[in-house]
């Protein structure tokens, strides 16, 4: 397979499949030009459509992606569906959505699932339409799914700086055919055949790899490894972490995996998602600014996004890690304020 330029570092190791070029050469401890604090609201036109109002803390209502930037964000996070049954995070929700992260001026990040519906490690389903297709043709599909959707952002002026090719992937995509337990070898095709359809519309654009439990060392070599050997391509690295109320072990656990990582592999990592109980503020503010504050310290660490923060407690079958009550954000976002 012909490869883009591999850092030095990579081809000592022979561990890395970052990709880079000439003008964003990775080191051991790559600096990332740009540190993304921002959350995934792919819920937001669900919520206005069934009549939430969002507030800031002075009570004043303001639209949602407006106030994540009040509250100190510079990056928005946004799923998609393949053929959703409703509309939400559809390309067409995706594409409202993003129309109001880029006139604000906010960077964005797009989370393909490569599903009808939820995608993650308990469950990667491919689409109804996809079902049965032997690997080669699910590659085809996937791609044109991916650059048709980022076809449609740019067509409208919108900028896309991250790109996730699966949504924690920890045991592959679009099962069976691509489960990593089962399939190592189409998994890596799979992720490859999304991160070439990316590079196509958004050359400048960073795909990453997305893997749950980002305290959990064992289970990212797991996967990283197995796109190294099948020499698929990404250019950063993408956590889950949700450490619970006892935060401190998991998230110091997750502090050293980053670290760890970006200096072996040779890669930027992003946590993509983070979250707490909502009613565990104080606590969530704590992490938040532990995690928050190792951006100085730790060369490639790229960004944080708190997912879903806008929800309220039990939203959409139960969800509880938000951080905002009664329309209005927790202490626990202070924690994105310059």
């Amino acid at each position: 397979m012909i490869r883009k330029f591999i850092p030095l570092v990579c081809l000592i190791s022979t561990l890395c499949s970052c990709s880079s070029s000439d003008e964003d050469n990775a080191s051991t401890h790559p600096t990332p030009r740009f540190f993304a604090k921002g959350a995934d609201i792919s819920w937001v036109t669900q919520m206005e459509q069934e009549g939430l109002e969002f507030f800031n803390r002075e009570g004043q209502q303001t639209e949602c992606t407006a106030l994540m930037q009040q509250i100190g964000m510079n990056a928005i996070r946004l799923r998609v569906w393949v053929n959703p049954e409703e509309e939400w995070n559809s390309q067409e929700d995706v594409l409202r959505k993003a129309r109001r992260a880029r006139d604000l001026g906010m960077r964005l990040m797009i989370d393909f699932h490569y599903s009808d519906w939820w995608a993650d490690p308990g469950k990667q389903y491919p689409p109804k339409a996809w079902e049965g297709l032997p690997v080669g043709k699910m590659q085809e599909n996937l791609a044109a799914h991916t650059r048709e959707t980022l076809r449609l952002l740019k067509h409208d002026g919108i900028e896309v700086d991250w790109v996730q090719v699966g949504n924690e992937t920890t045991d592959g995509m679009c099962w069976p055919t691509g489960r990593l337990s089962l399939h190592p070898e189409n998994y890596a095709r799979l992720h490859d055949a999304g991160y070439r359809a990316v590079k196509e519309v958004y050359p400048r654009a960073q795909v990453l790899v997305h893997i749950d439990n980002g305290f959990d060392a064992r289970r990212f070599d797991r996967v990283l490894d197995v796109l190294d050997k099948y020499g698929a391509r990404y250019d950063m690295i993408g956590m889950s972490l949700y450490p619970g109320v006892e935060w401190e072990r998991k998230t110091r656990a997750c502090v050293e995996n980053i670290a760890r990582l970006s200096s072996e592999r040779g890669c930027p990592v992003m946590v993509c998602e983070v979250g707490m109980p909502w009613d565990k503020a104080a606590e969530a503010r704590r992490m938040l600014d532990y995690l928050l504050g190792q951006k100085a310290s730790i060369r490639g660490f790229a960004g944080v996004f708190y997912w879903e923060p806008e929800a309220p407690a039990g939203y959409n079958g139960g969800y509880s890690m938000g951080a905002f009550a009664n329309g209005r954000p927790t202490e626990a976002l202070e924690a994105f304020k310059d």
